[in-house]
């Protein structure tokens, strides 16, 4: 088996699934991306809608900004087609090169990969979710336990002045009268 570039660099997200270009997928086959697309043509009622599509100009555009191994679609006349796992199985029947189906199993492979690595990130996801959940109840009650202190961490009032002078306080007081008896 030839050398063959990492699949999951191949394989991206366009119209929320998971594809590989007819160029990458015509290269890990062994033939040109001209005849495996004349076998779609001979063959298309084997891909409907799910199994391949044609990109826009938009999404070629797209997918040749993003994809730095893409670049030679840039002056591309043709629109490429995309193949989800299921297209790209097919292709590989359709081609029925030995090749072809040397390839075709390491690219289910290789999708199947990619949805192992998803599910993994949804559970990891789906646990953050959990975690930040419990931070915001652990947040409320830590405001609450703060907003019940703040009056008890502040420093008393500080005690009144004295006055400075002479003050004459009036008070009523009954006064006794002492006699004083010199002896």
């Amino acid at each position: 088996m030839k050398s063959v570039p990492p699949l999951e660099s191949l394989i991206f997200s366009l119209r929320h699934q998971k594809v590989i270009l007819d160029a990458d997928l015509a290269g890990l086959y062994g033939v040109p991306t001209k005849a495996l697309n004349q076998a779609l043509k001979r063959n298309a009622d084997r891909f409907p809608a799910d199994f391949l599509f044609q990109l826009t100009s938009a999404e070629k555009a797209e997918v040749v900004t993003n994809c730095d191994h893409l670049a030679r679609l840039k002056f591309s006349r043709t629109l490429p087609y995309a193949f989800t796992e299921h297209g790209a199985l097919m292709a590989a029947n359709v081609l029925n090169s030995p090749e072809a189906v040397k390839m075709s199993v390491y690219v289910v492979r290789a999708f199947i990969k990619q949805r192992e690595i998803m599910l993994a990130q949804a559970d990891v996801l789906k646990r953050l979710a959990q975690m930040d959940a419990k931070l915001l109840k652990h947040d409320d009650v830590l405001r609450l336990i703060w907003s019940e202190l703040q009056p008890l961490l502040s420093p008393p009032p500080a005690p009144p002045k004295p006055e400075i002078g002479f003050h004459v306080k009036e008070k009523t007081a009954v006064y006794r009268v002492r006699k004083n008896v010199h002896a």
